[in-house]
């Protein structure tokens, strides 16, 4: 059978002409699905952050105001007097200042407290899911204990153990919040230690410890890194609102919370010592929750769309 020929006065197409009209590369339509329409969101609220630990860090650089003395006689200004470009308190301290200067509180406490809880979680969670037996079941009851506890009861409760400071309330939150890294990392170690390379690792000799570093904790940590995103926030709320009802950080020390606390009896005349304090409250917690989220759905295939 002859070969069919192009029609008289027909060419075959180049090949760049013949790339033009090729449709894109498989790899470049799933790209999109893979990173999701939140992937812009994520990283406006990473930015978002890196913009405010910037501005609590260099405090001092971006207002020459203090945070704890102020003069009585400009007590209470508004945004935008001359001097005070978000106004003072009932105590003529500068607003932005106060607030620069809470945030470091209010972002240290947060970050501190997920360090602790999340690496002390991943490491029970990590043992226990990968050994089983007897220690699983327990750790797994007292997790379902801690968890049946309301959180804020259950930080109230040891808020009030450990008395009112910046550490106090560190270990609270940290006390209050390591069983969710240990739930999840102790399910995903269990499914891991029944991947065929694990039981592999296992059955050519290599000790647990060296299986858990190498191979399970590699697979396990990208769930807890969105949890830990999550859980800042989160956590950053139950500091400003521990400090709210005075057994979180104690004035005259700047703190989101402790400044909500001080200006909702000035709220009639003095609207912004309880707007703009609760409006970083509100964005950083918004901020943490849509970077979580992103990156829950980066390191969980599953919910790739």
């Amino acid at each position: 059978m002859s070969e069919r020929q192009p029609p008289a006065g027909s060419r075959l197409p180049g090949p760049k002409e013949a790339a033009g009209t090729a449709g894109p590369p498989p790899g470049a339509r799933r790209l999109r699905p893979r990173l999701g329409g939140g992937a812009a969101w994520g990283i406006a609220a990473g930015l978002f952050l890196l913009a405010e630990a910037i501005l609590a860090v260099g405090a001092p650089l971006f207002t020459g105001a203090s945070p704890l003395t102020g003069d009585l006689e400009q007590r209470l200004l508004a945004p935008g007097t001359a001097g005070y470009l978000l106004g003072t308190d009932q105590l003529g301290r500068d607003v932005l200042a106060r607030l620069l200067y809470g945030a470091r509180v209010s972002l240290l406490v947060g970050v501190v407290a997920v360090v602790i809880a999340g690496g002390f979680g991943v490491c029970v969670g990590l043992i226990t899911g990968y050994r089983g037996g007897w220690l699983d079941r327990v750790v797994s009851r007292l997790v379902d204990v801690q968890l049946s506890f309301p959180f804020m009861a259950l930080a109230l409760s040891i808020a009030a153990v450990l008395g009112a400071s910046l550490t106090g309330i560190v270990v609270t939150l940290a006390i209050s919040s390591w069983v969710l890294y240990a739930r999840l990392v102790r399910g995903e170690s269990l499914a891991m230690r029944q991947q065929e390379f694990v039981e592999a690792a296992h059955a050519l000799g290599a000790p647990s410890w060296r299986i858990l570093v190498r191979h399970v904790l590699p697979n396990v940590i990208g769930p807890a890194i969105a949890l830990a995103s999550l859980e800042a926030g989160r956590l950053i709320v139950a500091e400003s609102s521990l400090s709210f009802l005075g057994y979180g950080i104690q004035p005259p020390i700047p703190a989101w919370g402790n400044m909500l606390a001080e200006g909702k009896d000035y709220m009639a005349k003095a609207w912004w010592l309880t707007v703009l304090p609760g409006l970083a409250v509100s964005l950083t917690c918004l901020s943490t929750t849509i970077l979580g989220d992103w990156l829950t759905e980066v390191f969980d295939p599953r919910r790739r769309r």
